[in-house]
């Protein structure tokens, strides 16, 4: 297992959510959709919240890379079991869970295609990032 590419999973997550939850793609809805106010985004606990979103992203990271530790695994197979990781279980299971909630279907596509371009990175990057 390279863990230098698990450690770049886990900033992938961080990044790719700044890129996702940015003004210019799906922050207001987002926040609109999860009814959040600018006080309650201002009153935030950002080095605990970004720190624990690294910490559990780097625990999912290593938990796909033990699912990835075959030697045939590359990047197409990589990202292809992200991609059926993120979908098939975390996007769906998150889902159900949504759908009891009464959740929005924005709220739903916008948190759960986070999930799966997420797992197919880490996946892609995994299987590419052999040690």
């Amino acid at each position: 297992m390279n863990h230098w590419a698990v450690f770049v999973c886990a900033l992938s997550n961080l990044a790719l959510g700044a890129i996702w939850y940015s003004k210019a793609l799906f922050f207001n809805v987002w926040k609109k959709e999860v009814g959040l106010d600018e006080e309650q985004m201002n009153s935030a606990n950002f080095p605990k919240i970004y720190g624990l979103a690294f910490l559990f992203a780097w625990i999912v990271s290593y938990n796909l890379a033990f699912f990835l530790g075959d030697a045939k695994t590359d990047a197409t197979w990589g990202a292809t079991a992200g991609f059926l990781a993120g979908f098939g279980f975390s996007t769906l299971g998150f889902a159900i869970i949504g759908l009891f909630e009464q959740r929005s279907w924005r709220y739903l596509v916008i948190n759960g295609g986070f999930l799966t371009i997420w797992f197919t990175l880490i996946g892609l990057i995994i299987g590419a990032w052999r040690s």
